[in-house]
């Protein structure tokens, strides 16, 4: 598959802005069945300083510095991205979970070191004895790790109700658990929260998805979003992506821009500014499948 992601984010302030320093992830990831085909960033007010590196889970991010007043920020990417589809392995094949924990017990250099870092808590996912209780049914003693992590998902996805109201970026995993309701970046947190309480390697994955719009109407513009989901590391075969708010293993229609620990190493833009408080947001994103002619005139 191939496609063409338009992401808008605009800022409006109360207050007028002197200066912004913003980073911005955007540009998707190159991987195995991932590679991007061309990519524009734009931001409104023109910036005074543009500089990109790879951050330290190796995502592209750019820091943008703005000087002058300021009531809005724009900031605009365009991309055409190539997806092929994954294959997965087969979830009985992968190794039981207490074998990849016992992996990443031991304190020296092992090749499983990266890997075990994300089993550790972070500023957003704190494990805790009530997420490893829940955790627990779908890891039984010796059961595959793919297959309980697999079925851990099926279960966050038919227990977990998808409502954008109940939550914000700053509700606690405690309530989403409570309450059972949020949106995908709680169920990806939540599923992280819990394999990390099994001390299990698991990162959150920011990305697209193409929504669908219901039979018989027209698809909206700017009615695609960003989404998140999860992936669990299972040892030889690496780390596989799990999708809890739809229940599946990604393929080809999941596009991948950054991971890290939690939402707050992947965020798509956030900034420090001199001025302004109070403000609105607003974001727009399309992501359009593309024929190969389209996609090489895009």
């Amino acid at each position: 598959m191939r496609y063409a992601i338009s992401h808008k984010t605009v800022y409006q302030y109360h207050n007028p802005v002197s200066v912004a320093h913003h980073l911005i992830r955007l540009k998707p990831r190159e991987l195995s069945n991932q590679r991007t085909l061309t990519y524009e960033l734009a931001a409104e007010p023109l910036p005074d300083l543009v500089e990109s590196h790879q951050d330290y889970f190796g995502n592209t991010v750019s820091f943008v510095t703005i000087e002058g007043l300021h009531r809005q920020l724009e900031v605009r990417s365009h991309c055409v991205v190539e997806v092929s589809p994954n294959v997965w392995p087969s979830p009985a094949s992968t190794p039981d979970w207490e074998t990849v924990r016992e992996l990443c017990r031991g304190d020296s250099y092992s090749p499983a070191a990266e890997a075990c870092e994300f089993t550790f808590s972070s500023p957003l996912i704190s494990p805790r004895q009530d997420f490893a209780e829940y955790c627990a049914t779908s890891f039984p003693p010796g059961r595959p790790l793919l297959e309980a992590a697999i079925d851990l998902m099926q279960r966050i996805h038919a227990e977990f109700k998808f409502d954008p109201q109940a939550t914000t970026v700053a509700t606690p995993l405690e309530q989403v658990f409570r309450q059972r309701r949020g949106v995908c970046q709680d169920f990806a947190h939540f599923q992280i929260a819990c394999l990390r309480a099994l001390r299990l390697p698991a990162r959150y994955v920011s990305g697209y998805l193409e929504t669908v719009p219901p039979p018989g109407r027209t698809k909206l513009l700017g009615a695609d979003s960003s989404h998140a989901w999860t992936q669990v590391w299972c040892g030889e075969s690496g780390w596989i992506d799990l999708d809890p708010t739809n229940n599946l293993l990604p393929t080809d229609r999941h596009v991948t821009l950054a991971w890290g620990r939690d939402f707050g190493d992947v965020s798509p833009l956030r900034g420090v500014l001199v001025g302004s408080g109070r403000h609105q947001l607003k974001v727009a994103v399309d992501v359009t499948p593309l024929s190969r002619t389209e996609a090489s005139n895009a």
